[in-house]
């Protein structure tokens, strides 16, 4: 039995995903997600500035869900904690989920809030920015990981991120790491004053260009740049970290291989990057759990593969490739 755990968490929501080869127990992903509008324009408006957009669609987000489905795609078998509002978005994500093989048995409906949203304004080179509402997410707590401890602490692999309270995100992290869980930690949105004890329970430290700057308040311009936030999380207590550079790939570097090393990405064409970071994460938690011989360097090299796939279509999770539609090289 293999299984792939993430817990991908929205400021007070858990999702935990574990994947099983075998059907032996029912595998779980627990992770945090959020209903997501897009609107299509040239370019990005500056404060204050009314502009013309070119198209507009609603879909599914959220780092927590599309790490889940991003690994489901590739044949993980996922379960999902967390709470949505007891409103039309809600129910379409519930269905959304189902859709893509994600048990909803630990999905909670609240009329205490509202489904947690996300606006998102993409241009024409597929740069975007993105304002969210958590709303529902926010009252999933402490409590509701503790129900889920069995799911956290017999899974291969743990993903957490900072989408809910910190505290909260910081304990599912020890949960698993004090059962011999593998722990993979996406530190995004990134804090300047991080807990210490998130660097120190990361077995594997994955954040783009973006929160690494502000994780240790070095600018990041070129891969020299990107070396020196790599050694520095290194020194705060990381056992191997991987910061994602957009279309010139990854920098990885870590404790038993301190020369940092630049794995390139495929050169395509962008189209929409949101949610190709989400796309890289749940591919690695994928690759972590299922082939764990392969080197860490492979697995990366496939996991920016599979990304570049996702951004070169529109929306989130509309973008991610299925297993059946990727080289069969990949698995």
């Amino acid at each position: 039995v293999q299984r792939a755990l993430c817990i991908q968490q929205f400021r007070g929501c858990v999702w935990t995903a574990e994947r099983l080869c075998c059907s032996a127990t029912l595998s779980a992903v627990a992770f945090i997600f959020h209903i997501l509008t897009d609107n299509f324009t040239t370019r990005l408006p500056r404060a204050g500035e009314t502009i013309l957009g070119q198209k507009f669609f609603i879909g599914f987000g959220g780092k927590g869900a599309n790490q889940c489905v991003q690994s489901a795609r590739l044949g993980a078998k996922t379960s999902l904690i967390c709470k949505v509002g007891k409103d039309s978005f809600g129910n379409d994500y519930v269905a959304n989920l189902k859709k893509n093989g994600v048990s909803t048995a630990f999905v909670g409906q609240t009329a205490d809030a509202v489904t947690g949203t996300a606006s998102i304004i993409v241009n024409s080179e597929g740069q975007n920015v993105i304002v969210i509402v958590p709303g529902a997410n926010l009252l999933l707590s402490s409590e509701d990981l503790k129900r889920a401890s069995d799911i956290i602490c017999k899974a291969k692999v743990a993903v957490c991120q900072l989408e809910i309270t910190p505290a909260v995100s910081l304990e599912a992290l020890k949960m698993a790491r004090a059962s011999g869980v593998k722990t993979l930690f996406n530190p995004a949105p990134a804090l300047a004053d991080l807990d210490p004890e998130f660097y120190t329970h990361s077995d594997i430290f994955c954040c783009n260009e973006t929160e690494a700057e502000i994780l240790t308040g070095i600018p990041v311009g070129n891969l020299e740049d990107t070396e020196k936030v790599g050694r520095l999380l290194l020194e705060r207590g990381c056992k191997l970290v991987i910061v994602t550079l957009g279309a010139e790939g990854c920098m990885m570097i870590s404790v038993e291989e301190p020369i940092p090393k630049h794995v390139p990405a495929e050169k395509v064409r962008a189209v929409d990057t949101t949610g190709a970071g989400d796309s890289f994460v749940g591919a690695l938690a994928f690759y972590l759990a299922h082939y764990p011989e392969l080197p860490v360097e492979e697995m990366v090299r496939k996991c920016n593969y599979i990304a570049s796939v996702s951004v070169q279509a529109s929306g989130t999770q509309s973008s991610y490739p299925y297993r059946k539609d990727l080289p069969q090289d990949l698995f």
